[in-house]
């Protein structure tokens, strides 16, 4: 089994360094994903349809990374590691170890767009819709990112590609941060341009929000089966790990926006 491993690349995880600053990858992964997903907006912005305007996009822009961000680090130390973080509080500003939650940033963002949509008067569920086509790139750099910092590593594996990395003892492993930057990122990427190049539909907001939440708990409630639970938390109910028990409210709430907008146009 060893013999068909694959070595872990060796990547150093700072990508810039000047002196004392060091910038890391996964710093720079989340800047290029809220960049890309910036461009997005911008050229969602020119369909009249979509009913977006400039002033919405910078509030958006603003309110979303701190979503994200605050969001992200706050659902990964109370739900993932919170005895770890109550016994060092200050490691919770140390964003640059790692631990974001995905589900935690996702209910930050919804949140920023909430505020935007009332602070311009505008569709709570289109908004959802806009955001769901421009957030694919940041997942994809992301999940690359984990991957470059060795992290978030799936289980043993004798599969021809599987990785052998420095932290998880002498076994290949399954890759699983790249199955998901392939499933969230290019798959669900790819998806979400092809319903946004459709012309947009006020009536029917909130579809497309719906395949990206919906197919996003898929796709992770899939890979956790190959990806290793945290130590910390292991299987909880009925051999789920907590992605898994995520997940699934993602899928249903996913499910019944697209059976809504579906039901709108009858």
């Amino acid at each position: 089994m060893l013999l068909l491993a694959l070595p872990f690349p060796a990547i150093d995880p700072v990508a810039i360094a000047i002196g004392p600053i060091a910038i890391r990858w996964y710093a720079l992964a989340y800047l290029v994903g809220i960049l890309l997903g910036f461009f997005i907006l911008k050229r969602l912005c020119l369909r009249p349809e979509w009913g977006l305007s400039a002033a919405m996009l910078d509030d958006l822009l603003f309110y979303a990374t701190l979503g994200i961000i605050i969001g992200g680090r706050l659902g990964y130390v109370l739900v993932y590691n919170p005895g770890y973080y109550l016994a060092h509080p200050l490691e919770i500003l140390a964003l640059w170890q790692g631990g974001m939650s995905f589900h935690g940033g996702l209910l930050g963002v919804i949140v920023a767009a909430w505020a935007v949509a009332r602070k311009h008067e505008r569709p709570f569920l289109t908004l959802g819709d806009a955001l769901a086509v421009a957030a694919p790139p940041g997942l994809f750099f992301g999940r690359v990112a984990n991957f470059i910092n060795g992290e978030l590593w799936g289980r043993p594996t004798d599969l021809p590609w599987g990785v052998i990395f420095p932290n998880a003892g002498p076994l290949p492993r399954h890759p699983s941060q790249l199955y998901e930057a392939a499933l969230e990122g290019l798959l669900l990427g790819a998806i979400m341009f092809l319903l946004a190049r459709r012309p947009y539909r006020q009536e029917t907001a909130g579809k497309i929000a719906g395949v990206f939440v919906g197919g996003y708990g898929l796709a992770r409630f899939l890979v956790e089966f190959v990806r290793e639970p945290d130590p910390q938390l292991g299987f909880l109910m009925f051999g789920a790990t907590m992605g898994q028990i995520l997940s699934m409210p993602m899928i249903a709430l996913g499910g019944w926006l697209w059976w809504r907008s579906r039901a709108i146009v009858r």
